[in-house]
C-alpha cells in the first residue's frame, strides 16, 4: 500500500504492506513478533480508564430536527444539558465519548463493509465477526471480492484484531495454510484503519474523538434499536492526542499518512451513548492520478454477545515474505 504524505512529502510505502484494502493484492512481510506481548497489551488497559474527558452519558428519546448544528442549540432533553450553563446540547462531547461507551458495554458482534474506488474501479469487501472492547480484542472473517481475473474469489481471510497488531490467516501465496501473518499496526501508514480490508471497530469510535464539526441529523431505526444520527468532521492529529493508550500509536502512524488531516463521517448513537454504526471516508494518493478514495461502514449490534479471541502462539506466524497474492 502507497500512501501520500498531506504535507506534500514523499510517497512511503506502509512496512510489510498487506494492502488487502488499497494495495489489495501486494508483497509485503510478516513480523514474527510476541503474540503473547500483544496480548499482554490489550489486557493491560482492560480495567482502567480509555481517556478523553467526557462521560458518555445516556440520551433521552426525545427527537431531533434534521440538519440541527450541535453548536448553540438549546436542548433542554439532551444528555448534557443538565450539567451545561448554557443549557445547550454537546453532540460533540457524546461521540467524543463513544468509544468509553463501548468498553462499558463490554463486548458486541460486528459487520464491516469496506470499499474502494479507483480509476472507475469499484472493489468491495465485507466482513463479519465480534470484538471485545475491555479486553482490545476481535475477530473477523473477512471475504475477499472476485477481481475479474479469479483473484480472492470464494476466499475469507481470518483477522484478529489487536491495538498493537494485525493477524491475519489464509492471507497470501506462499504462506502455509496452518500460518499466520502478522503486522504490526503501529508500522502502518494507515493505522489499520483501512488495509487489513476492515476498520477495527475500536479504532474507528476512538477515531471520533477528534471531532470538530457535528451536524444532528435526526432520528432513525436501525437494526431495531433507536438511534441519533450525526454527521461530521473528524481531526485525526486531535483523535491521535487524545485516544486511549493502546490506540494512540496506530493514530498517530494514520495522522503521519493520510493524505488530509480531516476525515468525513456518518455516526448512529443510540441512547446509551454506544456506538451502533459508523461510517468514515478516507482518501489516498496511492500511486495514481487521482488517488483512490475508501468507504469504511462498521456496524455495530449484539451487545454483550461472547467474543472468545486466542491469540496464535509465536511458533504459529510465518516468518517469510508474503508474495504477490493469486488467490
Amino acid at each position: 500500500m502507497v500512501v501520500q504524505d498531506r504535507r506534500g512529502g514523499a510517497v512511503a510505502a506502509a512496512a510489510c504492506g498487506v494492502g488487502l484494502a488499497v494495495g489489495l493484492f501486494t508483497t509485503g512481510c510478516s513480523s514474527n513478533g510476541a503474540a503473547a506481548d500483544d496480548q499482554t497489551s490489550a489486557g493491560r488497559f482492560a480495567d482502567g480508564p480509555v481517556g478523553g474527558s467526557a462521560a458518555g452519558l445516556p440520551f433521552t428519546d426525545r427527537a431531533r430536527p434534521p440538519g440541527a448544528r450541535s453548536t448553540g442549540e438549546p436542548d433542554p432533553a439532551g444528555p448534557f444539558a443538565a450539567g451545561s450553563p448554557s443549557g445547550r446540547t454537546d453532540y460533540a462531547a457524546a461521540l467524543r465519548a463513544c468509544a468509553d461507551a463501548l468498553v462499558r458495554a463490554g463486548s458486541s458482534r460486528v459487520r464491516t463493509d469496506l470499499e474502494t474506488t479507483s480509476g472507475g474501479t469499484r472493489i468491495a469487501i465485507r466482513g463479519t465477526g465480534g470484538h471485545d472492547y475491555r479486553r482490545r480484542t476481535g475477530q473477523l472473517n473477512v471475504r475477499l471480492p472476485d477481481t475479474g481475473d479469479g483473484r480472492g474469489a470464494n476466499r475469507t481471510i481470518t483477522e484478529i484484531l489487536t491495538p498493537g497488531a494485525l493477524y491475519m490467516k489464509n492471507r497470501g501465496a506462499g504462506v502455509p495454510a496452518d500460518k499466520w501473518v502478522r503486522v504490526d499496526t503501529a508500522s502502518l501508514a494507515d493505522g489499520n484503519l483501512v488495509t487489513g480490508g476492515a476498520t477495527d471497530p475500536m479504532a474507528a469510535a476512538e477515531l471520533l474523538r477528534g471531532v470538530r464539526e457535528v451536524t444532528y441529523e435526526g432520528r432513525e431505526r436501525l437494526d431495531g434499536a433507536w438511534v441519533r444520527h450525526f454527521s461530521g468532521m473528524t481531526h485525526i492529529g486531535s483523535a491521535a492526542r487524545m485516544a486511549s493508550p493502546a490506540y494512540r500509536p496506530a493514530l498517530t502512524a494514520a495522522e503521519k499518512g493520510f493524505t488530509t488531516d480531516e476525515v468525513a463521517f456518518d455516526a448512529y448513537l443510540d441512547d446509551a451513548g454506544r456506538l451502533r454504526k459508523v461510517r468514515q471516508r478516507f482518501r489516498f494518493a496511492n500511486g495514481s492520478t487521482g488517488g483512490t478514495s475508501v468507504t469504511s461502514t462498521t456496524t455495530l449490534h449484539g451487545f454483550g454477545a461472547p467474543v472468545p479471541v486466542r491469540l496464535p502462539d509465536r511458533r504459529d506466524i510465518y516468518s517469510g515474505r508474503v508474495t504477490a497474492d493469486g488467490g
